[in-house]
């Protein structure tokens, strides 16, 4: 690093530790893992929309500038906010994803990166928005060494995310999956429960400009935002005494087109007033731990069988192929989700040994976005956990399209035993050997 760009963060640091401790003290005192999503529901909210899981703000961030920038966002995500929230929207969460974090901390060492995005961290936890600094390896030529520093930011931060590409048009690249691996092990040695792996993705092909997170980042000027939807519940109501396939198919292409416009005109509203460019929604239909917001239970009513039994492809198939219909401006993984640990219906098939990982990356041949959230054992070697890592994105490279592997070994746990998470958004499991019998 030269003298005068280590002079030059010295001093900002110093000037950024006295501006920002109010920040960091609150969010001290915050719960250990309390959440960045706003729990309390707005009034007005029309039980007929599905959530809003994210507006995500994309930020070409500066750090000599970042708390500006960081409120500049802030100011169009909360009138975002405000504007579907009077439409009759419950909005979960408001996001900002930068490019690649390695692109705009050029200069520093690994301890500089870390101090920076703590300051980062606490300006999210007190401003309540959640953040993603982007990919650490974007590039095939990107070095390896990058890959460590983000385990060190994600290990002492609280609510940053961040991620990595071990796919791309070139191919698979077999040293960015090692590098996932080595991120993932010391996430599940170094932080609570080993919850820091839900902060942290592998990702082969996915674009930039999604707004679901860990993969979120972009690669040009910023100024742009995009939308999430959480309607596992839309997919529910949509299947519910469908009396054949292709109907139920229809259902969910016409009501998921009836929520998106209605959620493009909102956005292109935002858009015009405020000077921020609508990028697209993404339709994945998340699930969460809620009762009535869970995937699974979906496809069971659709199917008539446990999920992972005969007909589950199927299920998948016709709802990515539902959502693709949609004639709205889309963006992301536009396909189904199935989170392991985010779903109560998933969590319980697991537990019952009804899901593997190779039947997800079935299912993810069909539908999208790969391995997500599963749990695994605390003694999954790095070499296991790279060959996995190498069969998503394998998959991702034959069929070009957008998977990620969201991987969480879980510390002092092995198979047959119940994980102990503490937080509102994962379900605890048995784990299974790799979802098999």
């Amino acid at each position: 690093m030269q003298p005068r760009t280590g002079f030059r963060f010295v001093a900002f640091l110093a000037l950024a530790v006295f501006t920002a401790g109010i920040s960091a003290r609150s969010a001290e005192a915050r719960p250990k893992h309390a959440p960045t999503q706003q729990s309390t529901t707005p009034r007005g909210v029309n039980a007929a929309n599905p959530k809003i899981r994210a507006i995500t703000a994309f930020v070409n961030l500066d750090w000599h500038d970042y708390q500006r920038q960081i409120a500049e966002a802030l100011k169009m995500l909360r009138r975002a906010q405000v504007t579907f929230e009077s439409r009759g929207y419950q909005v979960q969460t408001i996001r900002i994803a930068t490019q690649p974090f390695p692109e705009y901390i050029q200069g520093m060492n690994t301890q500089q990166a870390v101090d920076f995005f703590k300051l980062v961290d606490a300006l999210a936890g007190q401003q309540k928005f959640a953040m993603s600094i982007g990919p650490a390896l974007l590039n095939a030529n990107d070095p390896t060494s990058q890959a460590d520093m983000l385990a060190e930011i994600l290990a002492n931060t609280k609510t940053l995310n961040g991620s990595l590409v071990v796919a791309g048009e070139d191919g698979v690249r077999w040293g960015a999956i090692g590098a996932a691996a080595r991120v993932m092990k010391k996430l599940e040695t170094s932080t609570e429960h080993s919850q820091g792996n839900f902060r942290f993705a592998a990702v082969a092909n996915v674009p930039p400009l999604s707004p679901f997170f860990p993969a979120a980042y972009h690669t040009g000027f910023g100024h742009q935002f995009a939308i999430a939807l959480e309607s596992a519940g839309v997919v529910a109501a949509a299947f519910k005494d469908a009396p054949d396939l292709a109907s139920a198919r229809q259902r969910l292409t016409d009501t998921l087109a009836a929520v998106a416009f209605d959620v493009e005109h909102h956005a292109g509203r935002v858009d015009s007033e405020t000077g921020w460019t609508y990028m697209g929604i993404d339709l994945s239909p998340a699930p969460s731990p809620a009762k009535d917001a869970s995937i699974g239970e979906a496809i069971e009513n659709l199917t008539k069988q446990p999920f992972g039994m005969s007909g589950t492809m199927t299920a998948a198939a016709a709802i990515t192929a539902a959502i693709k219909d949609v004639k709205v401006k889309q963006t992301g993984y536009t396909g189904l989700m199935l989170p392991v640990l985010e779903d109560a219906r998933l969590a319980q098939r697991w537990s019952e040994g009804r899901i593997s990982v190779d039947a997800l990356l079935a299912y993810s041949a069909v539908c999208g976005t790969g391995l997500d959230t599963i749990p695994l054992a605390g003694d999954t070697t790095a070499e296991q956990l790279s060959l996995i890592i190498a069969d998503m994105a394998s998959l991702s490279a034959k069929w070009h399209k957008p998977l990620s592997a969201r991987l969480m070994p879980i510390t002092g746990k092995g198979w047959g035993e119940t994980t102990e998470f503490d937080s509102p958004f994962l379900v605890n499991v048995t784990l299974q050997q790799f979802g098999e019998k």
